[in-house]
């Protein structure tokens, strides 16, 4: 899973001793570091203020900064620091489906109190974290389950692996912006590697899978449906063992009749409601709009789905209007 380039590839301006030139160059990687981020802690709006706080520190060292090397690599350095002190003060996120042991009941009379923010991993818009010319490659990297997947790691474990298998870094360098031996960082990306995969093997947060082109059909059809509120449509378009989940609430439904039982009880105010379409976590999705008694529509929710076999498997809904103001996203329709 590589999607982007080296380091080392990296030239630095000739004026690399005033500040001024550092930090345009620092600014031009704001959104690949910002993908960084994200990945390491699972939230956009803790992303966007990690590198908020890296950029700052690199202002303040930027006189200092010798070239010794590039403002990529000196930049994702400071970066790292960040990620990893903050890392250390805060529980892991995660995904409802991740969290609850059985399954809600369809036909729970309310959605309950909210968890904290931090509970879950959030969603992140992919232009958000990476650039055109990337973002396919990048997909895979940025799902849920990925991220949520990273979250179990220890700090320097996760910073080890996506340097390494998504950013494409070279061991060296890796240990050189850690400041361990490379054998140590081996040793590191092996471990994360093994304990990636064991999560993501007892996780029921699916993995993508499938034509692309056939994805954005299926997503296409299923926000047709949606909107008309049509269940024998949406029935048609979820798989039999579908799952459901509306972060910040642990709600959990697993299996398409539960979903459906949902949707057409205590979920029924949804029906009228309006979307636009976003790309979220590498696949497509769709902002909801709820009807506002006041007129036009409100911020409902961002819906982030998985399709397989040419039906949608997994469907996480991130409630609030946060979430969109988070996402840069529409806080009303008229």
């Amino acid at each position: 899973m590589q999607t982007q380039t080296s380091p080392a590839t990296t030239s630095t301006s000739p004026d690399v001793d005033r500040p001024a030139p550092v930090m345009e160059q620092a600014e031009a990687l704001r959104r690949e570091l910002r993908g960084y981020a994200y990945r390491m802690l699972g939230s956009p709006h803790d992303a966007e203020d990690a590198v908020q706080n890296a950029m700052v520190r690199a202002w303040r060292g930027a006189e200092k900064f010798d070239g010794r090397s590039s403002v990529r690599t000196w930049m994702y350095r400071i970066l790292t620091n960040v990620c990893l002190d903050e890392i250390s003060s805060r529980k892991r996120r995660a995904l409802p489906v991740d969290l609850e042991s059985q399954s809600s009941p369809p036909v729970v009379a309310s959605l309950g109190q909210p968890h904290p923010a931090e509970t879950f991993v959030a969603p992140v818009l992919d232009e958000m974290v990476s650039d055109p010319a990337d973002v396919v490659a990048a997909r895979d990297s940025v799902r849920l389950a990925f991220v949520a997947a990273l979250q179990h790691l220890p700090a320097s474990q996760r910073a080890v692996l996506v340097l390494r298998d998504v950013l494409a870094w070279r061991a060296a360098e890796v240990a050189q912006l850690l400041e361990i031996s490379v054998a140590a960082a081996n040793s590191q990306l092996q471990r994360a590697r093994e304990t990636m995969k064991a999560v993501q093997d007892g996780s029921r947060a699916a993995r993508p899978g499938g034509d692309r082109a056939v994805e954005e059909a299926v997503v296409a059809r299923f926000v047709d449906a949606f909107e008309r509120y049509d269940m024998a449509a949406l029935a048609t378009m979820l798989a039999e063992d579908a799952v459901m989940s509306m972060p910040p609430f642990r709600l959990f439904l697993a299996g398409r009749e539960d979903v459906l039982a949902w949707l057409v009880g205590p979920g029924h105010e949804c029906e009228g409601s309006r979307t636009l379409a976003v790309e979220v976590n590498g696949g497509p999705g769709f902002a909801q709009y709820r009807r506002d008694p006041g007129g036009g529509w409100s911020p409902w929710g961002v819906h982030a789905l998985v399709v397989r076999d040419a039906v949608v498997v997994e469907e996480t809904v991130f409630l609030g209007a946060d979430i969109f103001a988070a996402l840069g996203l529409p806080d009303h329709l008229d």
